[in-house]
């Protein structure tokens, strides 16, 4: 071991490096961590997931006391406003108070924080600001970026990314979003809420790409009635600044007459890309494949012994929870244990209101693998939901026509981030459709859809 700085070195202190790092002390192991952020946690705590969530909760807050939606329960408020920089603020505390506590736990367990960024010297050495260090194992987790659209500028004062959208100062008159997916709709619906007119442009015929068709048309129902503008079909093919507003150029994408659409605010949401340029991957022996992402096995190693990747920096969802659990696991294999990340079984969540789940395969991919059987109960003919005038979705239960084991759930509803973690554990148990719906569920809950979806799949709920 004196040949080398420490027996694990992780690249990106993001969702998935932080955790590998924690974990690989955890074990016992002398362990690095490189982040060249002044604060750790990496895109999803800084400006992505957490920044987010505060700002969806805060937006919901303010729609509810200033809508007059609370008055049907007799809560009458007059004279509501918004005070966007306290709004603000609140993010901001939420987001130092959790970057701080990851700095803590790296003290707790004695991981070092090497602060710079870091590219390979080679297959066991790392540069990170000037600074050379050795490693007998070193573990990429460098996160991605927003892709960005060619030929149009992002200046996050009116060309925006995601990161822009979380800080203006403003609320804009007119909001167009280029992306009907996750990040474009979350984002959307902060400032949709706040007062913004939103139009959504989607180059796909339907929004929320890779998502059950069924949770695709519901979804669109539903942000259509809440006063979004969906322009599905239709593809950008300019974005023009004019002073302190934007000219979008649209056009069906099939081709046709071209049209402009004036907005005050742009949001490019139109995925992520891996971030793994600059990594000098060449000094260890390491190609990316076409699209930028690091190869790697079942155990999370690359083709050069010792190197070892997770995250978005490799194939795969691009989602915070899929790399923790691969963090996790990546650790255990270094510290010569058994660790496993099941991908068949990595829950999807869109933090809209109300909120989209899924885990496993749609109703889609299901059949295309063979007969399946399908479960579906609405949440307006569940009784805490009707009690909570909160009827909006339901749950999808899709299971083996054979062996009545689950492929997949997916849930539209208030709460659909919180129960699709039922589906996931029942998932991950190799359950059936019988096994959740012989389940008792406390009543009254939202979750009783998911027992009533569930007993659907043999055509037998009680509650329809």
């Amino acid at each position: 071991m004196a040949d080398y700085d420490y027996d694990v070195l992780v690249i990106g202190a993001g969702p998935g490096g932080y955790v590998a790092a924690i974990r690989a002390a955890q074990l016992g192991l002398k362990t690095a961590c490189a982040e060249a952020r002044e604060t750790l946690g990496g895109t999803c705590l800084n400006v992505g997931c957490i920044p987010s969530k505060a700002l969806l909760h805060a937006s919901e807050l303010y729609e509810e006391a200033h809508s007059g939606a609370l008055a049907k329960w007799g809560v009458k408020i007059e004279g509501a406003t918004l005070d966007l920089s306290t709004m603000h603020g609140e993010k901001a505390k939420a987001v130092k108070e959790l970057t701080g506590g990851i700095e803590f736990l790296f003290k707790k367990n004695k991981v070092e924080w090497l602060k710079g960024h870091a590219k390979f010297a080679g297959k066991d050495a790392v540069d990170v600001a000037g600074r050379t260090v050795r490693a007998k194992n070193i573990v990429i987790a460098t996160g991605s970026s927003v892709t960005t659209l060619p030929g149009i500028a992002i200046d996050n004062e009116v060309v925006l990314d995601s990161t822009g959208a979380l800080a203006l100062p403003q609320v804009p008159g007119h909001l167009v979003v280029i992306g009907g997916g996750v990040i474009g709709l979350e984002l959307g619906s902060v400032w949709k809420r706040l007062g913004a007119k939103v139009t959504v442009v989607e180059y796909l015929d339907q929004i929320l790409p890779g998502m059950d068709e069924e949770v695709r048309r519901e979804s669109a129902k539903i942000f259509k009635k809440q006063g979004f503008e969906l322009r599905t079909g239709t593809k950008v093919t300019g974005v023009e600044r004019a002073g302190s507003t934007a000219h979008v150029t649209v056009e069906p994408a099939e081709g046709g007459p071209a049209e402009v659409l004036e907005a005050d605010a742009v949001l490019v949401a139109i995925g992520r890309r891996p971030n793994t340029d600059g990594l000098n991957l060449e000094a260890a022996g390491l190609r990316v494949n076409n699209r930028g992402q690091v190869e790697v096995d079942h155990d999370f190693a690359t083709a050069v012994p010792g190197v070892w990747a997770i995250g978005d920096a490799t194939p795969g969802p691009m989602l915070a929870h899929k790399a923790e659990d691969e963090g996790i696991a990546v650790a255990e294999n270094i510290a010569g244990l058994t660790g496993i990340v099941n991908h068949a079984v990595i829950p999807a969540v869109v933090y809209t209101n109300p909120e989209i789940a899924g885990v496993g395969l749609t109703e889609e991919q299901a059949r295309e693998a063979g007969e399946v059987k399908v479960g579906k109960f609405p949440f307006a003919a569940n009784s805490r939901a009707k009690t909570n005038r909160d009827t909006d979705g339901f749950v999808k239960v899709i299971a083996d026509a054979k062996t009545d084991r689950v492929l997949g759930v997916h849930i539209v509803s208030s709460l659909a981030g919180t129960l699709i973690a039922q589906a996931a554990q029942a998932m991950e148990f190799g359950a059936t459709s019988e096994d959740i719906a012989y389940t008792c569920h406390a009543h009254p809950t939202h979750s009783e859809a998911m027992k009533e979806a569930a007993m659907a799949v043999t055509g037998k709920p009680i509650h329809i």
